[in-house]
């Protein structure tokens, strides 16, 4: 075992310094690579298409993936604004995944019809109309979005716009009632052009603040000066405009920043925030300066919701909040009922308080008293309306890990709400599922009442010690007492998507095992043998049809037990191949209590093939693959986890090596530790406390804490409240101690939260100055996760080289 190094002070402040410091890494040009055959072969395999029933269950539609994207694609104009990135050329989001080709079927037996679309057209943010009957979408063009639909009962699709749409944040287009059309963000007619950055600067860039305290996270593409305040107004600024199903085009409002726009259930008003100065560089736009108005359509008047101000000043501790009325949004179950949730301890978790969150409600026309509806103990999570007396809402605390689900009774809210469910949330074998929902009476989702409308319906995963098979259940409100109606069995892994009937008696299924990919199903419950298959989507990858797969338990020396997902290469005989090289993919999580750490939460009989850069590839290359082995980081009672977060890393990975070498499989001097953003960061502290594994791999993560000095993944504390607990689970202040190879890769343009590129970067100059085996792969115009079809095929080729020449 590796001894512990626990730097002094004047060593902080040198690795704090030398992070801050640009350098350039020595480096070289290498052409794209593409993986070995048939990891090529199977990259450019086409995938099942996308799907999505109607909320009214007569309409089946299915969208058409289109391959990996070409690095050209990535490659276009980019602008990062306020935590977002923009594509310019088309007032849209930069980099969008969009769909092909669109189908559909009448449900149950209806043949596939394809209606008429532009060739290669590329589509997205799909919205059914209030009734099910009609699919709206955005198609991408050159120069911006257009708005089109799908009319089901005749088939026929219709341009509704031309490329106008601003979607650049946000929903651009929502649906009103009935036959009215979509109120959608349009770009203003007399934008003009954007705005130019002065040649030479005006003045330095200055920030300052007086005394009072503004933590934030490590947030990414945050405005950076006054030029980019200026594009992000020019951008996100919309006029509001009504649709119509017959391409009319009607102003609503004039151009304003719009955050968001809602219409009222009965379409006769809108929900709309817009954003103000001061802009913040420091936080992203969803706390900047917001006011939530409500227009009426017929006379434009006005009533204001809510005047929030800028909020950089949200403490970190988890289940903080912002102050004043947030969550502003309609019920579900009436025309025009506003409801909202105001923090009763300011939005501080900190706060030693007997009440966390109000629901208030406000019906149109928005002259009366605002009215209490329920307080929550613990913060508020979400609300699911059904009818007069009847809405679900559930309460949630980060520190013990509780939730909660009451029943309230929103016409009479001096009723005692009525518990319903009382739960560890990290407890998978406990988890009552989620309530389904239908369309209601406004076109909107509502709870799904069984006959008796008194017993709602629950889909959940099904986790338990025998395994993973999700069920459907009806549950009493009245006496609490549950039935299982439905539940998959081997060698099924089956999920419900929705039930058709309000006796459940028909339900659509998404039905997968280990050997059939996934397809969905109507299925008549009380006769399974009568079930219809709606889809015959084929194995994308037969290559690893006889590849083994096992949910394997053992216990760290602790006695908390652990699973992990044991995958075997193609025909594996244990004598004649004996024992492997084998890749640990690995991503710890924090508990509470040791019981729930070790809880069995992997499908065994789901179909397993990877995507993208799947360290999966590399079973067709001879590896075992031990899968996300659970590495428990536990802190019961008052102790926070990463309190002793090494100590139990190390032992959650001394017993996964343990187990796959008793079992024979796995060769010890051949292992390699390796993971994506958190679990590259594990990788990275694995290589430095351990001499387990002979190599590494650590793709887009951080590794030097004090870059991330509020708050990083589940630790709520402070660099400076804990110190050295920042030291201590940093990497990079163990660099020294990493003597095994490293394979460093990371997104040039990482957006995500924490894991900037000068992550990777520092830590290959750190290990290249002590003399380490190390090599930094920096991947143009990608992100957190990589898309290109070049990027993502040279990081396998990466891959499947570093684990040939160091195991």
């Amino acid at each position: 075992m590796k001894q512990r190094l626990f730097l002094p002070w004047v060593c902080l402040f040198l690795v704090t310094f030398w992070s801050a410091i640009a350098m350039t890494p020595s480096s070289a040009q290498l052409p794209w690579q593409s993986p070995p055959k048939p990891i090529d072969q199977i990259l450019n395999t086409p995938l099942p298409p996308a799907s999505t029933l109607s909320p009214n269950h007569r309409w089946f539609v299915e969208v058409e993936r289109p391959p990996f994207p070409p690095l050209t694609d990535l490659a276009q104009p980019k602008l990062s604004l306020a935590g977002l990135q923009i594509n310019p050329k088309t007032n849209g989001p930069a980099n969008r995944y969009t769909f092909g080709r669109l189908t559909y079927r009448a449900l149950p037996d209806g043949k596939p019809q394809t209606p008429n679309l532009p060739e290669d057209a590329r589509l997205s943010f799909f919205n059914w109309s209030t009734d099910g009957e009609r699919l709206a979408f955005a198609l991408e063009r050159e120069t911006g979005w257009e708005l089109w639909m799908l009319d089901l009962p005749s088939g026929k699709t219709q341009s509704l716009s031309e490329p106008i749409l601003n979607a650049t944040y946000g929903t651009p287009c929502r649906w009103l009632p009935g036959d009215e059309g979509l109120i959608c963000k349009i770009v203003p007619d007399d934008r003009g052009a954007p705005p130019e950055a002065p040649s030479v600067p005006s003045g330095p860039a200055i920030e300052e603040n007086l005394g009072r305290k503004a933590p934030a996270r490590t947030y990414t593409n945050l405005l950076k000066n006054p030029q980019d305040e200026a594009l992000f107004e020019y951008y996100l600024t919309s006029r509001l405009e009504k649709i119509s199903l017959t391409r009319d085009r009607t102003p609503i409002l004039p151009p304003t920043l719009i955050d968001d726009a809602i219409p009222s259930p009965n379409g006769e008003s809108i929900l709309l925030s817009t954003l103000h100065r001061p802009f913040s560089y420091q936080v992203p736009l969803s706390r900047f300066p917001k006011t939530t108005q409500v227009v009426n359509l017929q006379d434009k008047s006005l009533y204001t919701v809510a005047e929030l101000p800028l909020a950089d000043n949200i403490p970190i501790k988890f289940g903080s909040v912002r102050p004043g009325r947030r969550e502003i949004s309609w019920r579900a179950d009436r025309a025009a009922t506003l409801y909202w949730i105001e923090a009763l301890d300011g939005g501080d978790a900190a706060r030693e308080v007997a009440q966390r969150d109000a629901l208030v409600e406000l019906p149109s026309p928005f002259t009366a008293e605002p009215q209490t509806l329920w307080k929550s103990e613990y913060r508020f999570d979400d609300i699911t309306w059904g009818r007069e007396d009847t809405a679900l809402v559930s309460e949630w605390w980060y520190d013990n890990r509780k939730s909660r689900i009451w029943k309230i009774n929103p016409q009479n809210p001096t009723l005692e709400p009525q518990l319903i469910i009382e739960r560890n949330y990290q407890d998978r074998y406990s988890d009552p599922g989620t309530p389904l929902t239908t369309l209601g009476d406004y076109g909107k989702r509502v709870l799904r009442f069984a006959r008796d409308r008194e017993s709602l319906y629950f889909e959940g995963r099904g986790a338990s010690e025998s395994g993973v098979y999700p069920f459907l259940d009806r549950r009493s409100l009245a006496t609490g007492k549950t039935e299982r109606l439905w539940q998959a069995k081997n060698p099924y892994y089956e999920r419900i998507e929705d039930i058709i009937d309000d006796r459940a008696s028909q339900i659509v299924t998404r039905r997968q095992s280990k050997i059939d990919p996934p397809n969905f199903f109507i299925v008549r419950r009380t006769e399974p043998s009568k079930s219809l298959q709606l889809t015959d989507y084929q194995d994308p990858a037969p290559q690893f049809t006889q590849v083994g797969k096992e949910v394997i338990q053992y216990e760290r020396a602790d006695g908390v037990k652990l699973t992990a997902t044991l995958y075997l290469p193609p025909n594996y005989d244990p004598e004649k191949d004996g024992a492997l090289p084998t890749i640990f993919w690995v991503y710890p999580e924090e508990f509470k209590d040791a019981a729930t750490a070790g809880q069995i939460t992997t499908a065994e009989n789901a179909f397993s093939r990877p995507y993208g850069s799947s360290v999966l590839f590399l079973l067709l290359r001879g590896y075992a693959v031990l899968d996300n082995p659970t590495l428990p980081i536990i802190g019961e009672g008052d102790r926070e986890p990463n309190d002793t977060y090494v100590e139990q890393l190390l032992m959650g990975a001394e017993a996964a090596v343990r187990e796959v070498v008793r079992r024979g499989v796995s060769d010890p001097q051949r292992l390699v530790i390796g993971g994506h953003s958190y679990g590259a960061f594990t990788a990275a502290n694995l290589l430095a406390h351990s001499d387990l594994f002979q190599a590494g791999i650590a793709r887009s993560g951080a590794y030097n804490r004090t870059l991330t000095p509020f708050g990083f993944q589940g630790e709520q504390r402070n660099f400076w409240e804990a110190t050295q607990i920042y030291m201590q689970m940093s990497p990079f202040t163990h660099a020294a101690k990493i003597n095994e190879p490293l394979l460093l890769i990371h997104g040039a343009d990482d957006n995500n939260s924490g894991t900037y590129p000068v992550q990777s970067e520092r830590f290959y100059e750190a290990l290249k100055g002590l003399g380490g085996t190390v090599r930094w792969v920096e991947l143009p115009y990608e992100g957190h996760g990589y898309r290109s079809r070049e990027s993502i095929g040279h990081v396998l080729w990466e891959m499947v080289r570093w684990c040939d020449r160091y195991t």
